[in-house]
């Protein structure tokens, strides 16, 4: 079973950034919404908002010896399958329809980033955050049936949370009491860390003993 982290944060606050720290041929990319990322770099990557390629996509770098994956703004897959609906029109049962087929597709793609593939691969889901009811902060998603039948952070072990703070730049790793950021015990010595993704991918290596530092 391939392991997976959930990292959500606002916009601007480091979250493709921290893909700095990670050398261009140890991690793939998808980029669901085909942003450049906000530093100097030559990666190549795929973009699409097809859940099928990105799953294919997913085992074809596998194949080429991938350990590290990143699928970047995934929340923009439901918000772009929205989009498109909106076209036609749509009511009653169909709406229903709509949003169940929006969580059922968001759903069986988290379980395939883990079940689907090798058990040395990692996979990161970078998403927006938001907030609940009670101020709570939370992946940003759209449809009240993935929120309240899913819960898409219950999903994975990982969930960090990207922020600013004092003019620094860090992922918290555990929760302060106002959201759903949390680690296994012992994964990372504290409870933030510079948003450095390749610490990220190397901290979850060393905790599951698949390939520790060197990723070979």
């Amino acid at each position: 079973m391939a392991k997976s982290f959930l990292l959500i944060g606002k916009s601007g606050v480091g979250k493709s950034y921290s893909l700095n720290t990670v050398p261009e041929n140890k991690y793939a990319l998808i980029s669901v919404l085909g942003k450049e990322l906000p530093f100097r770099t030559g990666k190549k990557y795929l973009t699409t908002d097809d859940y099928t390629a990105i799953k294919n996509a997913m085992l074809k770098y596998v194949s080429m010896g991938v350990k590290n994956i990143i699928i970047d703004d995934a929340g923009y897959l439901l918000t772009n399958a929205f989009m498109k609906a909106q076209g036609s029109e749509k009511k009653g049962n169909l709406i229903f329809e709509l949003y169940s087929q929006m969580a059922t597709n968001f759903y069986e793609l988290v379980r395939f980033s883990q079940t689907g593939l090798p058990d040395d691969v990692i996979v990161g889901i970078i998403m927006h955050e938001d907030k609940n009811d009670f101020g709570d902060v939370k992946p940003k998603i759209m449809g009240r049936m993935l929120e309240e039948k899913v819960s898409v952070e219950g999903l994975f072990a990982t969930v960090l949370h990207a922020m600013k703070t004092n003019n620094e730049y860090i992922f918290r790793t555990q929760t302060d009491g106002t959201g759903v950021t949390k680690s296994p015990y012992g994964m990372f010595e504290s409870e933030t860390i510079p948003n450095d993704m390749n610490l990220v991918f190397t901290k979850i290596r060393e905790y599951y003993n698949i390939g520790g530092k060197s990723n070979e």
